[in-house]
């Protein structure tokens, strides 16, 4: 009896063991698996500049590492004020409305890189600051509310991991591995970490160290021992969560870190600026393959939104998990959203840049709070199209509207449609492979994240962007709903210093102008309009092309307007001399159906649908038309009390001025 009680107790205490472990994020093989055993797919994004500021990314000269950033800013205002500037510029970085989007967008887990020196005093080895790990734990509250996994990540780590500025390191070594003392008090930092969320579920893992480089002279074998010992301690505390193991040179060389040490672990590579081909991850493909261990991509980023889309195609065809870089920075385009630098702010890195005297302590301080205020995530400017690239599988193979643009009226050139290069543009540089400091694929780096080349436009009469650095070949494409069938005059707005440009339009993939010549304008920036050809467009959504046949000219807008000609043409019926009722589309139609009617004088009108038996079916209250030009009147097809209608054969009729005009229109269910 006591043998059997035994065994029962031992059952019961592996079963309670087993299900403890399997309720958090873990490895299975190659794969990562939830609580429920469902495989897990990461898709995140990082907060980088959040916790670890990076002096690219405020736009500092020179950048300089976190800590030599605190230290200019402290030698223009002082300690306490740039204390009261960091509690501000964290506060509105990163809150519960931040994490709120992400989950929205669509990721499922969220990668904080952190300084050591958050949670432990730098001079002070043992001691630990509740503070910074009471801004860990608001984040992984939120994260918890909205089920996304939180993987912690030490990106500065004593001594510094690599001599770079992004490990705030001293700029001259990389001295976490020259100085065991720094090894040490890294071990301990992480057990500390590892014995506070050990039973937290929604804690995805411990990414040790970011990109580790190893100096000259110190052996793979010495990282692999380092991550080894890290990874002893932690496992005396907490086994339940994974240790994500990057590479030497920046996490893209695993030599020695094989074979695996820990059953739950993953090894993480970063990419960037190179093919996303196959053959630019075979090396980690094959360590998995081997080793049966998951594999992560922990950082990317950093390039265009065609870049963004293939690298996570190949990434998800490979079924390896992704976390981008990054859901924030200040004046950028690659990132979902961007703070815009306030001019207080810029006078700060003029004076940096030495092209402006030194700011008085208060305009800095008024800068710094400036700043501050502008990371809020509603006074930023949101890039879709970088959540576009991310998310929508058919990014690189369809084009999808950027904006409603409706015909008549006018088409920004900045507001081309949704896609990758080759789908809804073609531009000579679209992305960046050929590593760190290679050419920019967008020239004028504002506003959209593509190859196409956007600057601000300098025209106060039209669009606040232009699109510029044209060259021969090129093409935008917009989709477009043409509102009503008629003849339209078509005008492109461009300037140019002195070469003779050309250019020609497309619908549908066929051509509906001649060769438009831009001539000299006198100036980038001096704008004239141009008028090009008048054309026949029938109602619907279309694909239109602009393309350049020889560059060397910006273009700011391209406008369509309905000739007055089209108005004594079958299309429209003049009620009066003001007022002028055209064919109403689809037609037939199931659902809703669209009346045109063009003002050319402001009138009151009425509107009535009639059955064909004379019965009135709907009436719209008369109109009152501030406004001239083209008005679209929907009807869905139901009565005067929203009753569906049978189908069959119904009549419009606008009233005007004592003027009436009729058309015909057929609704099949």
């Amino acid at each position: 009896m006591k043998r059997t009680y035994v065994i029962i107790v031992a059952i019961l205490i592996l079963f309670v063991v087993s299900k403890g472990i399997t309720q958090y994020l873990h490895t299975e093989g190659k794969k990562l698996v939830n609580g429920q055993g469902e495989e897990i797919l990461l898709r995140g994004i990082g907060l980088g500049g959040w916790l670890v500021p990076e002096g690219y990314q405020l736009h500092i000269p020179g950048f300089g590492s976190p800590s030599a950033i605190r230290e200019k800013i402290q030698e223009l205002i002082g300690e306490q004020e740039t204390g009261e500037f960091y509690s501000h510029y964290r506060e509105n970085y990163v809150n519960k409305k931040d994490i709120e989007k992400i989950a929205l967008w669509g990721f499922n887990s969220i990668r904080i890189p952190f300084n050591y020196r958050l949670l432990s005093p730098e001079d002070q080895p043992g001691m630990y600051l509740e503070q910074g790990f009471a801004v860990i734990d608001s984040l992984l509250n939120w994260c918890t509310q909205y089920q996304m996994y939180l993987i912690l990540d030490m990106h500065c780590a004593p001594g510094g991991q690599n001599k770079d500025n992004i490990s705030d390191s001293d700029g001259e070594e990389a001295r976490l591995w020259t100085d065991e003392a720094n090894q040490i008090r890294t071990i301990e930092i992480w057990k500390k970490i590892a014995e506070r969320y050990k039973n937290e579920i929604w804690i995805g893992g411990y990414d040790i160290i970011n990109e580790p480089v190893l100096p000259a002279g110190v052996p793979a074998t010495d990282l692999r021992k380092f991550y080894m010992s890290v990874v002893q301690e932690i496992r005396k505390v907490d086994a339940n969560h994974i240790v994500f193991i990057e590479g030497n040179w920046y996490a893209t060389d695993f030599t020695s870190l094989t074979p695996p040490f820990d059953g739950n672990m993953v090894y993480s590579f970063h990419k960037y600026w190179n093919e996303n081909t196959t053959s630019s991850i075979q090396s980690y493909l094959s360590l998995r393959n081997q080793y049966s261990v998951p594999l992560w991509l922990g950082e990317s980023g950093e390039n265009s939104n065609t870049w963004f889309h293939d690298c996570v195609q190949l990434m998800e065809k490979n079924n390896i998990g992704w976390c981008w870089w990054t859901h924030k920075k200040v004046a950028t385009i690659t990132s979902p959203y961007s703070a815009v630098i306030p001019s207080e702010y810029q006078r700060i890195l003029d004076y940096w840049n030495g092209m402006s005297s030194r700011p008085s302590k208060e305009k800095a301080v008024a800068g710094f709070s400036a700043l501050a205020e502008n990371l809020k995530l509603e006074n930023c400017e949101f890039h879709a199209g970088v959540l576009e690239a991310l998310f929508n599988n058919d990014f690189g193979v369809y084009s999808k509207s950027f904006s409603s643009l409706k015909i008549p009226g006018v088409i920004p050139a900045e507001q081309y449609d949704f896609g990758s290069f080759g789908v809804s543009y073609n531009d000579s540089d679209y992305q960046n492979t050929n590593g760190p400091g290679s050419s920019s694929w967008n020239k004028g780096w504002t506003f959209r994240n593509d190859g196409v080349d956007i600057e601000l436009s300098e025209d106060s009469d039209s669009s606040i962007y232009s699109v510029g650095w044209t060259e021969s070949g090129e093409w935008i494409l917009y989709t477009v709903d043409v509102t009503v069938s008629a003849e339209y005059e078509i005008e492109v707005r461009a300037s140019s210093p002195g070469s003779l440009g050309k250019c020609k339009i497309l619908l549908d993939n066929q051509e509906i102008t001649d060769i438009i010549s831009i001539p000299a304008t006198g100036g980038w920036h001096n704008w004239q309009t141009f008028i090009a050809d008048t054309v026949k467009i029938s109602a619907g959504l279309h694909k239109l092309k602009f393309f350049i046949v020889h560059g060397g000219f910006n273009i700011n807008f391209i406008r369509l307007k309905i000739t007055d000609s089209v108005l004594n043409e079958s299309d429209f019926k003049a009620v009066n001399s003001n007022v002028y009722l055209g064919l109403c589309y689809p037609n037939p139609f199931s659902t809703c159906v669209k009346i045109p009617v063009f003002i050319t004088k402001p009138e009151d009108y009425s509107l009535k649908i009639y059955s064909i038996n004379g019965e009135i079916v709907k009436e719209f209250s008369e109109i009152a038309t501030e406004q001239t030009g083209l008005k679209l009147i929907q009807w869905d097809g139901t009565d005067q009390n929203s009753i569906a209608v049978s189908s069959g054969v119904y009549i419009y009729t606008i009233i005007a001025s004592g003027h009436n005009k009729s058309m015909r229109m057929v609704l099949k269910r």
